[in-house]
């Protein structure tokens, strides 16, 4: 059996199911500290960052900035700015990752797998014939081609 070591996969392990001090998506109006929390847009209502624990490359969320745990209540300007800025978010990775698909979701709630289930988001993950191979499937490991702060520089400067 080979072995692939991904240590950078710990502190997601060790933290899975801990609540957490603060919410990672109450980000405030401070946006000096964006490319460290890796925010790549800010909008008037929500914000697009990248998913420090992605699924494939380019796996962005797209939050409000309200601290709201369901889309149930948000306004429709919010929701309706949430969907341009996937518009946008799925026009960039194309262009960037050249990707054959995409997939756009909620978990709201812990019965559906929300990881953050305090506050809502929109994930959307770019997707190649393929990329569900034996790795993620069977060795429930993913492989990804490129560092976060590559990732972060490409979907900045294509948003």
């Amino acid at each position: 059996m080979d072995f692939i070591w991904s240590p950078w996969r710990y502190d997601y392990l060790a933290s899975y199911g801990q609540r957490r001090p603060t919410c990672v998506f109450c980000i405030g109006e401070d946006a000096s500290r964006d490319a460290e929390r890796l925010v790549v847009l800010r909008a008037n209502r929500n914000f697009v960052i990248l998913n420090l624990f992605p699924y494939t490359s380019g796996h962005l969320m797209i939050a409000p900035y309200e601290h709201r745990d369901t889309i149930v209540g948000a306004s429709s300007e919010q929701l309706a700015e949430m969907m341009d800025l996937s518009q946008r978010a799925v026009a960039a990775l194309k262009k960037i990752y050249n990707a054959d698909g995409f997939n756009l979701g909620m978990n709201l709630g812990q019965a559906a797998g929300a990881g953050i289930r305090d506050h809502f988001h929109l994930h959307v993950v770019p997707r190649w014939i393929g990329d569900a191979n034996f790795m993620s499937i069977t060795g429930e490991t993913r492989v990804l081609p490129e560092e976060l702060s590559k990732t972060y520089e490409r979907v900045k400067a294509a948003l």
